[in-house]
């Protein structure tokens, strides 16, 4: 740590980071429920790049408040960006908090955010900051906000590091692991020196996770930020009302960007597909997620409402946990429960077509997807063989952890478990299923707790390097891992706990870390093959599909687009 206050070091964070109803028809439906099918993860829905000058909304035609309202099937347990890996999370701390640099919101580049202008050569990047913004306790924004939040996210060494108990696994892989310094130029200028060339930096910083707290709120409320948070976006929290699920936020009328368009956003948490859908038709919501192929139906027969429909950036698999079961530990298992699992009826059947089957951890809009890679065809015998040849011909039992309530990667996640329950029993394993609520489910799985469990992820940045390191990389120091193991302890130092198979292979890591260090395009591509070829063939996860963005979208609603990177952008949208 340099002993200059305008300095910030990474030297060693690498292992720091271990109101009211809205109607009463509303208020009536909220609730978690089990669902009918399953919630979101990482990148949320877009919006549209509509340019208006309104700001704060005109109201209804009796001057009431124009109020959008936002359906969803789980409530954010934080309103802290850095406390969360959730999607819940991700949706609602976009409406108030902002990055240095956006997506183009419904696209994958890059533009302004609170930087003008940015740039990366070699391992320097190049920030000048946007002059004139606001948080919403009033305080201007520089280039000390930026650093606070920094180096809250990852050094523990800082007087208000939120603690490795509070921080996220987001703080390593976005910034801790790359950032070795901070030169602050002034109030409004940044010189950032990275640990190595690394390829997907600027797209990090446009990430959820790297939003900008406010330095006098981080000071003020430490952890207290959960409940009572401080950004210069363009809604601000009127209500937290956790006893409800709901959340309102009022329009910040001093917003530096385009918008708010409408008064207040509310987001409210029904637990089952079917019932958001039937709000969204009666009038009752304006914008639904979240969406299965009962409740998609609702929404094209609704005559007051659209479905929206577009290719997502996402991935739904079954994780291996190699650290808590000795028998996940043989790849000819992991293969044997591939080929045991019809995906393909899961894809066709219970998602009912609203996805495609997954050969490998990659999505097929990223760079590096593997097109000769087939998914795992369904060959019951073939998974009997390998298993009598690992020595569990005789079959075994382990837990499959699930979440209860609709995700987009997997919208039926206690129907497609119990699928996955009946295929394995047919060749001699048994599986007891066990339902949680997202939020306990999360804390479970992360804990290493579980033997195996559904989870999914939604781009951050459209960057392989935010599925291939980000969820099958251990990222511990080297000497942590053991020689011809290709497994590692959920308790081992540094532990990347987004890796819920723990999952260690030194040859997948290596490539996987050549991709991060080029910038060069065909290089990455070439070494993201190499790599999603043995993720294919060693079989960490059961890949299960890539899912649609599906959204029910209101009549009165103008200004929305559905997006697979980000969002959603509902400073955008207006209402009539």
């Amino acid at each position: 740590m340099s002993q200059d206050g305008n300095n910030v070091s990474r030297r060693r964070f690498l292992s720091a980071a271990g109101t009211a109803a809205a109607t009463a028809a509303l208020a009536g439906c909220t609730g978690g429920g089990n669902g009918d099918e399953t919630t979101t993860e990482g990148g949320n829905g877009g919006g549209d790049a509509t340019e208006t000058e309104t700001e704060g909304g005109d109201g209804g035609d009796d001057g009431s408040p124009q109020v959008l309202r936002y359906g969803r099937g789980s409530h954010s347990p934080t309103l802290d960006f850095q406390n969360s890996t959730s999607g819940e999370v991700a949706k609602v701390t976009e409406q108030l908090y902002d990055t240095l640099i956006n997506f183009e919101p419904g696209q994958s580049t890059l533009t302004q955010g609170l930087a003008t202008e940015y740039s990366l050569e070699g391992q320097t990047a190049s920030i000048t900051l946007r002059e004139g913004v606001t948080f919403h306790n009033g305080e201007e924004f520089t280039a000390e906000d930026f650093v606070a939040t920094y180096r809250r996210f990852v050094d523990s060494d800082y007087e208000y590091y939120g603690g490795d108990d509070y921080v996220s696994a987001y703080g390593p892989f976005t910034l801790g692991a790359w950032i070795d310094e901070i030169q602050v130029d002034g109030d409004y200028s940044m010189t950032i020196q990275l640990t190595q060339t690394y390829a997907p930096f600027l797209r990090n910083l446009a990430m959820f996770a790297a939003a900008v707290h406010s330095k006098a709120a981080i000071e003020e409320l430490g952890t207290d930020l959960n409940k009572n948070p401080v950004g210069t976006g363009p809604f601000q929290l009127e209500n937290l009302d956790d006893a409800n699920e709901l959340i309102r936020l009022s329009a910040n009328t001093d917003y530096w960007g385009d918008g708010p368009n409408v008064d207040e956003v509310v987001f409210v948490t029904i637990g089952q597909n079917s019932t958001r859908a039937q709000s969204l038709a009666s009038g009752e919501l304006d914008i639904i997620d979240g969406l299965g192929a009962q409740s998609s139906i609702q929404v094209e027969n609704a005559s007051n409402a659209d479905l929206v429909r577009t290719e997502g950036i996402n991935i739904g698999y079954m994780a291996f946990n190699m650290a808590s079961r000795e028998e996940f530990r043989d790849k000819r298992v992991r293969q044997a429960v591939s080929y045991a699992i019809n995906t393909e009826a899961i894809v066709n059947e219970i998602y009912s077509g609203f996805a495609t089957q997954a050969s490998q951890p990659l999505p097929p809009n990223v760079l590096g997807h593997n097109t000769d890679l087939d998914p795992y065809p369904y060959d019951p015998e073939q998974a009997r063989s390998l298993l009598e040849e690992a020595g569990y011909g005789d079959g075994f039992s382990f837990e499959l952890a699930t979440f209860q309530n609709p995700r987009g990667y997997n919208p039926s996640p206690i129907q497609t478990a119990e699928t996955v329950a009946s295929n394995l029993g047919d060749v001699g394993i048994e599986v007891d299923i066990n339902q949680q609520s997202f939020g306990p489910f999360l804390e479970y799985t992360a804990q290493g707790r579980h033997d195996a469990c559904f989870l999914g992820w939604y781009t951050d940045n459209a960057d392989p390097d935010n599925f291939m390191y980000v969820l099958l990389h251990p990222q511990v120091e080297e000497d942590q891992l053991t020689d011809g193991q290709d497994w590692v302890s959920f308790d081992t130092e540094g532990y990347n706990t987004s890796n819920r198979s723990a999952w260690a292979n030194q040859e997948y890591m290596d490539l996987v870390e050549q991709g991060q260090s080029t910038y060069d395009e065909s290089e990455r591509e070439s070494l993201y093959f190499e790599a999603n070829q043995i993720a294919h063939d060693e079989a960490p996860w059961v890949y299960l599909d890539y899912a649609d963005e599906l959204r029910g979208v209101s009549t009165r609603v103008s200004g929305f687009q559905i997006a697979a990177i980000s969002g959603p952008y509902l400073n955008l949208v207006t209402l009539e």
